[in-house]
């Protein structure tokens, strides 16, 4: 999330951390505002950023999506939701895909949240690489989603990440495969 933050904040978008810890989110604010001044950079509660922020950005470990989307879906309403989160798992640094009831991660977001715009995208980009603001990006973004509108509008601000490219990934469907994909990578990336 934090590298998210950042690489929109260096595109100059105005930027909301957020956290169940506010003081979490203000550090994590403070370290993005000490790379990069172009765009505003601030922490407050997930609450908050939920009722202040369009899209939001979910970035959460799988096992904490659920409770936390629950717990905001109503302040999510008619908003678009950027879901990144991959239910991944390790045996012996060995990644592996969990197994979601609703498919993928991402669907399930979408249960959760039957009044927002899930869209995903962002699953298979290195958090290292997105911490480092001197790594260029060069990478394709997979974007999926249902609402055509939503799509357009993460893809766009993929686009704005140096390097990167946003790829139509077709509909919310779809993230299953980029989700399964991201722990291939991580397996790979592990072996070279």
């Amino acid at each position: 999330g934090r590298g998210l933050g950042m690489r929109f904040a260096m595109a100059g978008e105005d930027i909301l951390i957020g956290s169940r810890d506010l003081s979490r989110a203000v550090a994590a604010a403070e370290k993005i505002t000490g790379i990069t001044t172009l765009g505003r950079v601030s922490g407050a509660v997930n609450d908050i950023v939920a009722m202040r922020a369009d899209p939001v950005f979910v970035t959460v470990p799988y096992e904490g999506q659920r409770p936390t989307l629950e717990h905001l879906s109503d302040t999510l309403a008619g908003k678009v939701v950027v879901e990144v989160v991959a239910p991944i798992g390790f045996e012996k640094r060995v990644a592996h895909i969990v197994a979601v009831p609703d498919g993928s991660a991402a669907e399930e977001a979408q249960a959760l949240l039957p009044k927002s715009r899930v869209v995903a995208a962002f699953q298979t980009i290195s958090a290292h690489d997105l911490l480092n603001p001197t790594v260029s990006i060069d990478s394709d973004i997979l974007v999926c989603g249902n609402d055509v509108d939503a799509k357009q509008l993460i893809m766009s601000l993929s686009n704005s990440i140096s390097g990167a490219r946003a790829v139509d990934g077709g509909g919310l469907r779809n993230a299953r495969y980029v989700e399964g994909f991201t722990a291939l990578l991580l397996n790979i990336n592990r072996i070279y």
